[in-house]
């Protein structure tokens, strides 16, 4: 095996894969994160040796000594993105060379050993190629891929680890919402926090879920989907939900969303909206929004809609927003014109649909 940007992967099939009428069956109803594939990916890395022993074979549970580092200090990142049955019977993935910076970003920020882009993608190929059966072909599902990577040397003392294990694993998933498309409802935390600057707010790491499941327990308790974070210095701006960034659409046709301070994961579907937005003509404006002007405006009628986006969820609407003091609804509480026309366009290049005129969309098969 070799440290550099190419890695020989050993094939190791499962002998015992999933029959195709338990796979027909699984699939047919997959909810989101609760059924996966037949194999996984998995990559060494040792300092002072680099990536080795790259293995295609059977998901089956990690050995993991109890002295692992990542269970004692949390050096851990993930990934999240999808392949898609293509409308030519092909499939493809969405902007993976994003996902694949992004990793490394999130490697820089935790003090981990940094995965060559090329090797990310190639890991995307093998597992899509292996378990091309379980990519669903309904609109509305798709293959999730999640690649994560941890601390495995065995240790006790905090310094950065030097050895790691990246595994890539994946899930065919239909919507991430239950009841499909429809403006869901969010919970301003007053308590929480997600992250503070200098923090790991732009890193996709598990710590930074771990300490928003608290706050999403509270979203749930009053009734909502999700939580919205607000900043953690002056509790004021709004920052963004549990997983997922946030857009304002007002009376002209403007669009607005929190600028990446450093608190915010950069989304690579924010990253898109953008794009397309621009693209229509739209102004985008990535700029500070107050709790108080979100209620304001939405009040006056001058907002007219807000949206969160993500690569599970995709877009999805925002119709209500609850405080302590009360609710207010974003236009007629159902889902915007400008909402559902981004999300139209965005899923169609996904989808192979639309032509793709930004090079996003990524052949595998």
């Amino acid at each position: 095996m070799s440290g550099g940007d190419k890695l020989d992967f050993e094939i190791r099939p499962n002998p015992q894969p999933v029959s195709a009428a338990e796979r027909a069956a699984l699939m047919a109803n997959p909810g989101f994160g609760r059924i996966f594939t037949d194999h996984m990916v998995t990559i060494r890395y040792a300092d002072g040796k680099g990536w080795y022993d790259a293995r295609v074979e059977a998901r089956a549970p990690i050995p993991m000594d109890p002295a692992s580092a990542v269970l004692h200090y949390a050096q851990e990142i993930f990934e999240g993105l999808k392949a898609y049955h293509a409308a030519d019977g092909g499939v493809t993935m969405f902007r993976p060379d994003a996902n694949a910076r992004r990793f490394n970003a999130s490697a820089e920020r935790m003090s981990m050993a940094p995965l060559p882009e090329q090797v990310f993608l190639d890991t995307l190929h093998q597992i899509i190629e292996i378990d091309r059966e379980w990519v669903p072909t309904s609109d509305d599902s798709s293959l999730y891929l999640r690649p994560f990577m941890f601390a495995s040397e065995v240790f006790l003392g905090v310094r950065p680890a030097q050895e790691y294990l990246y595994v890539l694993i994946a899930s065919p998933v239909g919507s991430y919402f239950s009841g499909g498309i429809k403006p869901v409802a969010l919970w301003v935390s007053q308590e929480y926090t997600r992250a503070a600057p200098g923090g790991t707010g732009a890193a996709k790491c598990g710590g930074n879920y771990a300490a928003s499941l608290a706050a999403q327990a509270e979203a749930i308790e009053h009734g909502c989907d999700q939580v919205i974070f607000l900043d953690a210095v002056q509790r004021k701006y709004v920052d963004e939900l549990g997983g997922m960034n946030v857009f304002f659409v007002y009376d002209d046709g403007t669009l607005a969303t929190p600028p990446l301070s450093g608190t915010i994961l950069p989304g690579i579907t924010r990253e898109s909206v953008i794009t397309l937005a621009r693209a229509a003509g739209q102004t985008v404006e990535e700029r500070p929004v107050s709790i108080e002007e979100w209620r304001a405006d939405a009040e006056s009628g001058r907002l007219r809609e807000v949206f969160a986006c993500g690569t599970a969820a995709v877009i999805t609407p925002i119709g209500t927003v609850r405080t302590p003091d009360g609710e207010f609804v974003m236009g007629d509480a159902g889902p915007g014109e400008v909402t559902m026309s981004l999300r139209q366009r965005l899923v169609d290049i996904q989808r192979g649909r639309a032509t793709d005129p930004y090079g996003w969309v990524h052949r595998v098969l």
